[in-house]
């Protein structure tokens, strides 16, 4: 058997690319058994596959270089013990996030099927639960800066979250609704998911009506919608209990071809009290 075996050797006998082998090397975690002083070719001894092998095993658990530098300055059943239940840990609480990621997707992707098959210009009633958002209470002309304020709200979220999916919405006031001024935001919020972990205020959209209408564009095209909506509330002898929410659900994040951008408006009514 050979004594000794190239860094080229070591990558094709162990499938772990020679740049790896290096920085092992770099950082004191698998030092050569020689290094030729006039080359400075690298070589390991046969004593050193355990090692390596140990080595690829933490590795392929996840386990960290520390961890596993740490390991070897300490070998010890005991410290292999401590090591694996605390990967263990590590690997759950991974894997629960992954999941709380999944059910993130699976809800943004059933919004997106049903907005791509979303019927236009027609005034629904819908009876919706409450709903969690986090909210920020900010003037923001139509076409204005959206960016910052919603910067402010998402510097709440958990920073170790893998991914954030939770849609966008801006608010007119009611009495801005009544007086048909539809040129001025009143709000920013995002709607939190029963998984984010949002550390800001919440506020939840009230349970019960609403009118709902979708149509193609953007927020700035929401103004005869929004006229729609108020005819049709008065037709319905309903007043507005609260203020509007406007939401994007296909927008130039989704698509470049502007006639597929949607958003719907949807605000929250009660029978009128003037209603016979």
């Amino acid at each position: 058997m050979k004594d000794l075996f190239t860094i080229g050797e070591m990558h094709k006998l162990f499938a772990v690319p020679v740049r790896t082998l290096r920085f092992y090397d770099e950082i004191g975690l698998l030092r050569p058994e020689r290094v030729d002083p006039r080359t400075g070719y690298r070589y390991y001894s046969a004593g050193q596959f355990e090692r390596l092998n140990t080595i690829k095993y933490l590795r392929a658990l996840g386990v960290s270089l520390e961890r596993i530098r740490g390991f070897f300055e300490n070998r010890d059943t005991d410290v292999v013990e401590l090591l694996l239940q605390e990967q263990l840990a590590d690997t759950r609480r991974r894997l629960d996030e992954l999941q709380r990621i999944e059910r993130r997707i699976g809800r943004r992707l059933d919004d997106l099927r049903h907005a791509r098959t979303a019927k236009t210009g027609v005034v629904l009633q819908k009876a919706l639960p409450a709903r969690a958002i986090a909210f920020l209470r900010q003037e923001i002309p139509q076409g204005g800066d959206l960016e910052t304020p919603l910067a402010e709200l998402q510097s709440h979220i958990r920073q170790d979250a893998a991914v954030f999916l939770g849609k966008v919405g801006v608010s007119i006031a009611r009495e801005r609704l009544y007086a048909r001024q539809f040129d001025r935001y009143t709000g920013i919020f995002l709607f939190v998911e029963p998984e984010e972990q949002y550390g800001g205020p919440v506020l939840h959209l009230p349970a019960g009506e609403w009118l709902t209408v979708c149509y193609r564009g953007t927020h700035a095209h929401s103004a005869p919608s929004y006229e729609l909506l108020l005819d049709e509330a008065a037709r319905r002898g309903f007043e507005l209990a609260e203020d509007s929410v406007e939401v994007t659900h296909i927008d130039a994040g989704f698509t470049s071809d502007e006639t597929q951008y949607l958003t719907e408006l949807q605000v929250p009514v009660k029978k009128s009290e003037n209603t016979s």
